[in-house]
């Protein structure tokens, strides 16, 4: 029987593990039988909060090799933050006892890219898309007022950005990360090949210093 996570360590590492069976194309598939469906069924303990974007390309279980009751995941286009998903967010570490929280974001995003064309002085989209983009802004103009132009770079920052954001706006992180039971990271997916590369944490003892 695999040993489930519980550390935020242990869950990093599951995930990375995860992703790379994925990229390698031997995936295991694991959780994802009717004995899981039948174990889980009376409730739930995933071992990581998912906070991702919305994106058709980047659905979690697939892109991490896990199963049924293994990941509580939050999405949203350009994996802006509001009340919605900070709730949903501390629900899975508070009430679920999550250790560990993940950012995905991925390059070729929509919102990043609409958010860069209203920088530039383009047409705002409308409706509640052009809420989407306003939060998404703040990133690109905090990248290129430091001198980061690519799109890759203001991905990073994004990404960095919505880590700091949740962390800034829930006491209930913040805390648990101060008192080391939490940790916060920030992940960019690279949708053409597939990997995962670590952009940003907090109360992760990363081994490797995450990507710039």
């Amino acid at each position: 029987m695999v040993h489930d996570p519980v550390t935020a360590r242990e869950a990093f590492e599951t995930l990375l593990a995860g992703n790379r069976r994925f990229t390698a194309g031997s995936p295991e598939h694991p959780n994802q039988d009717a004995a899981r469906r039948a174990q889980v069924a009376p409730g739930q303990a995933p071992f990581a909060v998912l906070f991702g974007c919305s994106d058709s390309r980047l659905a979690a279980e697939i892109v991490f090799d896990r199963g049924l009751g293994d990941l509580f995941v939050v999405r949203t286009a350009g994996h802006v933050v509001g009340a919605e998903v900070l709730g949903s967010i501390e629900y899975g570490v508070s009430v679920l006892g999550c250790p560990l929280v993940v950012v995905l974001g991925h390059d070729s995003c929509g919102a990043i890219a609409a958010a860069r064309d209203a920088a530039d002085g383009g047409r705002a989209p409308a409706g509640f898309v052009r809420d989407v983009v306003e939060r998404v802004t703040p990133s690109v103009l905090a990248a290129r007022a430091a001198g980061r132009e690519t799109a890759d770079e203001i991905l990073h920052e994004h990404i960095r950005h919505t880590v700091d954001l949740l962390l800034d706006r829930s006491r209930v992180l913040a805390e648990r990360v101060a008192e080391g039971h939490l940790a916060v990271a920030g992940l960019s997916y690279q949708l053409a090949d597939g990997t995962a590369r670590l952009v940003a944490s907090h109360g992760l003892n990363e081994d490797a210093a995450p990507t710039q």
